[in-house]
C-alpha cells in the first residue's frame, strides 16, 4: 500500500536509516511522479449527501445518480483542468463511517490508504450536519489535506436554518467551501481550495484529556518499533478501536501490543465505557458541541412539508396501494395511448417510409436482388422494428427518474423492506432488483451493497425475472396485436408474473434463516425535492444512448447475419424460401421443443436463440424471418403465425429465459462459482419452458385458441 498499510513494513526498516521520515517520504512521491500541479483527488461523504452529482458537475460524467444508498457500488473517476492543475477525481462508494463493517466501507477506506491521494474533498449535507461530520472526524484523523464541500448550503434557507461555515473551517481546521452541487455553485472556489491546500497539521481536538494521553502513547509505541508515517495518529485509533485488519497488516511485537492493550484497559477502567463505544461517544459529544456554535435553527417548513408526505406515502395502509397505483400510472403513460402513438409513428416512417423510399433507390441505379434484400428486409425492417420502441423507453425511464430524484424511490426501498424480509433478504435488496427492471448488468453488479454472499447470491437469481427494459419490444409488440384494448393490464401481468417467479425464487432458496440472522436494513430518507431538468436528461441519455449504441452495433450485426443464414442454403445460393435456408435447417431442429408452448415454428424457436445475444433481437429478427414481398408489416404476420395463447406463452419464455450475453458475464462474475452459474442457467431454461407450457395450455382454455 502506498503511504500507510503496504509501506508500513517498508518504513519501519527505511524510517531507521532517516532521520528525516516526512523528507523521506517527499522524495519518494517526487520519484512516482506526484507533482505541484498534478493532483489526485478522491471525492468522499455519506450516501445522499450529493456527491455523485458534485462529481458529475466537476468532471462532465453523466454518471447515474441516485436516492437510495448503496448507487455508487464501483469507483467512478474522472479529470479535469482548474487554472493549469490536472486534477484527477476519484468518487467513492457513499459510507457514514471508515469502520470496516460494509461493502462500501472497504472499498472508501481502502483507496484512501492504499492510494496516493492528493487531496480529500469531503462532501457534507449542510441541512444534516450533525451526522455528516461523524464521517469527517474520521478523515480529519487520515492526516491527509482535507477540503470540506458543505452542499446544498442554498437549502439552509428554506429550512430556515443558518451555518457559519467561517466558524466551522476554523474549529475544523480545513478549508470549508459551502456550494450547491444540484446548481454548481461556488464549484470554482471548491476547486481553487483544493489547488491551493496545504499540509494542514492543527486540527481539531475531538477527544478528552485521558484519551488523548493514551492515543499518544500508543503513537509513541508505534514510532518506537519504526511506524514513522504520517498516519501514525490514526493507526493509533484504530488500534484503540480494536480494528483487526490493521492490527492484522501492522503485525506489532508482542511488546508494542501489550503496551497498546495496557492503555486501552485503563481508558476503559476509568471511563467505565467499552473502548469502541469510547470513542464514537466523544466524536459525537465534541460534534453536538461544535454544532451548537455554528448551526442556528428556526421553525423548519421544508421538514414539515416532508413529514406530511411521509404521514400519506408512508402510511401502513395506504403505502403498498399508493406504490402500486404509481407503478400501474407509469405503465399507462409508456403504454397507453401516448406510448403507443409515438411508437407506431417511428415505425410507420422507418419500416414503412425509409425502408420503401430505400428500395426505389436501389431500384433506380440496378442494385442487385441480394443487396435491396439485405438494405430492406435486413437492415432497415431489422433494427427498424426496435428502434420503434424508443419512445417507449424514454418516456419509461424518464418517469423512474422523476420517481428518483424526487426521493420517492428511497421510499419504496423502505416500503418493501417488510415484504423482502419474509425472504430472508432486507430492504437493501430492492435497490438491485429494481435496477434489474433497466438492466440486469448494473443490477448484478448492485448486489454488492448486500453484506452477506448468500444474500447477493440469492438476490442475483431473482435480477433476471425483473423484466429489463431489453424485453420491452418483445411485449408492446404482442400485445399490440392480440391485446390492444387492454394494453395496460397486460403489460402489468407480464411485470407482475416476473415479480411473482422472482418471489417464488425466493422462497426455494431461502432455507431456514434464523429470526437474528434477519438481516438489519438502516437507510437515510431524503428530504422531497423537485428534479432538475440536467439530472433527468442524464439519466434519461444515459439509457437512450446504451439503446442507440447497441442498435447501430449489435442489432445491425445480428441482422446481417440472421438475413444471410436465412436468405442463403449451405450451397451459397439465395432461396426464395426461407424454409429452405440455413438458418431454417438448424431452427427446425431445436422447434420440437417449443411445440409444447405453443410455438413450435422454427422462426419463432430461432428468434429466441438470437435474443441471447440481446434482447431486442427477437423482435428485430422475427422481423426478417416472418418478413413477405407483399410488404405486410410484422403486426399482420405475427396474427397470422401466433394465436393469443402462443402469443402469452412466448411472452412468458421471453420473460423467464436466460438474460444476454453482457448480463451472464456480469452474473457470472459476481457468483464467483462456475457451478452455481451453470445451475443457474438450467434453473431459468427449464423454469421459463416449464411455466410457458402451463401458460399456453391454461391460456387455451380461456381463449378457445
Amino acid at each position: 500500500m502506498a503511504l500507510i498499510l503496504e509501506k508500513i513494513s517498508n518504513l519501519k526498516n527505511k524510517g531507521k536509516k532517516h532521520s528525516n521520515s516526512k523528507t523521506y517520504v517527499l522524495k519518494n512521491l517526487e520519484k512516482e511522479g506526484i507533482k505541484k500541479n498534478n493532483f489526485k483527488v478522491a471525492l468522499v461523504g455519506n450516501p445522499n449527501s450529493g456527491k455523485s452529482t458534485l462529481f458529475n458537475q466537476l468532471t462532465g460524467s453523466h454518471q447515474h445518480v441516485g436516492n437510495w444508498p448503496g448507487v455508487t457500488v464501483e469507483k467512478k473517476e474522472g479529470n479535469l483542468v482548474h487554472k493549469g492543475a490536472q486534477i484527477a477525481i476519484a468518487d467513492l462508494p457513499g459510507v457514514y463511517s471508515l469502520s470496516p463493517c460494509s461493502f462500501e466501507e472497504i472499498i472508501t477506506r481502502n483507496y484512501l490508504l492504499e492510494d496516493e491521494v492528493d487531496v480529500i474533498i469531503n462532501i457534507v449535507d449542510a441541512t444534516n450536519i450533525e451526522r455528516n461530520l461523524y464521517l469527517t472526524t474520521q478523515l480529519l484523523e487520515l492526516q491527509k489535506p482535507l477540503v470540506v464541500a458543505l452542499n446544498m448550503y442554498d437549502l439552509l434557507k428554506g429550512k430556515n436554518m443558518k451555518l457559519d461555515f467561517l466558524e466551522l473551517e476554523k474549529l475544523l481546521g480545513v478549508p470549508v467551501v459551502p456550494i450547491s452541487a444540484n446548481r454548481g455553485t461556488n464549484l470554482e472556489k471548491l476547486l481553487d481550495a483544493v489547488v491551493n491546500n496545504k499540509n494542514v497539521t492543527t486540527r481539531a481536538r475531538i477527544y478528552d484529556k485521558k484519551t488523548t494521553e493514551a492515543l499518544k502513547i500508543i503513537e509513541k509505541s508505534l514510532i518506537d518499533f519504526g511506524i514513522t508515517d504520517t498516519s501514525v495518529p490514526w493507526l493509533a485509533i484504530k488500534l484503540f478501536e480494536d480494528d483487526e485488519l490493521i492490527l492484522h497488516k501492522l503485525n506489532l511485537s508482542k511488546k508494542v501490543v501489550d503496551q497498546i492493550n495496557e492503555q486501552k484497559n485503563k481508558i476503559e477502567l476509568s471511563e467505565n465505557t467499552e473502548r469502541q463505544t469510547l470513542i464514537a461517544i466523544q466524536r459525537y459529544r465534541y460534534l453536538n458541541m461544535l454544532c451548537k456554535s455554528i448551526v442556528i435553527k428556526g421553525e423548519n417548513k421544508s421538514t414539515k412539508f416532508t413529514e406530511f408526505l411521509d404521514s400519506i406515502l408512508l402510511n401502513r395502509f395506504l403505502a403498498f396501494p399508493l406504490f402500486f397505483f404509481i407503478l400501474a400510472l407509469i405503465f399507462y403513460i409508456t403504454f397507453g395511448p401516448i406510448g403507443t402513438f409515438f411508437k407506431d409513428a417511428i415505425n410507420s416512417f422507418i419500416c414503412d417510409g425509409v425502408g420503401n423510399a430505400s428500395y426505389v433507390f436501389l431500384n433506380k441505379f440496378g442494385a442487385s436482388a441480394w443487396s435491396k434484400s439485405l438494405i430492406r428486409d435486413g437492415i432497415i425492417q431489422g433494427v427498424g422494428s426496435v428502434v420503434s420502441f424508443l419512445p417507449q423507453i424514454i418516456l419509461l425511464f424518464t418517469l423512474l427518474s422523476l420517481l428518483e430524484d424526487s426521493g420517492y424511490m428511497a421510499r419504496a426501498a423502505f416500503i418493501m423492506d417488510k415484504p423482502l424480509k419474509l425472504l430472508g433478504l432486507s430492504g437493501k435488496a430492492f435497490v438491485p432488483l429494481l435496477m434489474g427492471f433497466g438492466c440486469s448488468v448494473p443490477a448484478a453488479l448492485g448486489t454488492r451493497i448486500l453484506e452477506k454472499d448468500k444474500d447477493k447470491k440469492r438476490t442475483i437469481f431473482m435480477i433476471p425475472f425483473m423484466s429489463c427494459s431489453a424485453k420491452m419490444p418483445i411485449y408492446a409488440m404482442f400485445i399490440s396485436v392480440f391485446f390492444g384494448q387492454h394494453k395496460v393490464l397486460a403489460i402489468f401481468l407480464i411485470y407482475l408474473t416476473g415479480i411473482m417467479v422472482s418471489i417464488f425464487t425466493a422462497f426455494m432458496l431461502k432455507g431456514s434463516t434464523k429470526k437474528n440472522e434477519q438481516p438489519v436494513f438502516l437507510m437515510e430518507l431524503p428530504g422531497y425535492k423537485l428534479p432538475t431538468a440536467k439530472n433527468l436528461f442524464f439519466h434519461v441519455f444515459e439509457k437512450v444512448k446504451d439503446f442507440l449504441e447497441k442498435a447501430a452495433t449489435v442489432l445491425i450485426a445480428a441482422s446481417i447475419i440472421i438475413w444471410f443464414l436465412q436468405s442463403f442454403d449451405f450451397g451459397l445460393d439465395m432461396v426464395t424460401d426461407s424454409s429452405e435456408s440455413i438458418l431454417a435447417t438448424f431452427g427446425r431442429l431445436i422447434a420440437p421443443v417449443f411445440s409444447f408452448c405453443g410455438f413450435g415454428d422454427w422462426r419463432a424457436s430461432v428468434s429466441l436463440i438470437c435474443g441471447v445475444i440481446a434482447k431486442e433481437s427477437v423482435i428485430s429478427t422475427m422481423a426478417i424471418l416472418y418478413s413477405s414481398n407483399d410488404g405486410t408489416s410484422l403486426q399482420n404476420l405475427i396474427m397470422v403465425h401466433f394465436t393469443k395463447s402462443s402469443a402469452c406463452s412466448f411472452m412468458v419464455f421471453a420473460l423467464l429465459y436466460t438474460p444476454c450475453i453482457a448480463a451472464l458475464s456480469s452474473i457470472k462474475r459476481e457468483l464467483a462459482n462456475r457451478k452455481i452459474f451453470y445451475l443457474y442457467i438450467i434453473y431459468q431454461l427449464v423454469l421459463a419452458w416449464g411455466i410457458s407450457a402451463l401458460v399456453f395450455n391454461f391460456s387455451k382454455a380461456i381463449f378457445k385458441a
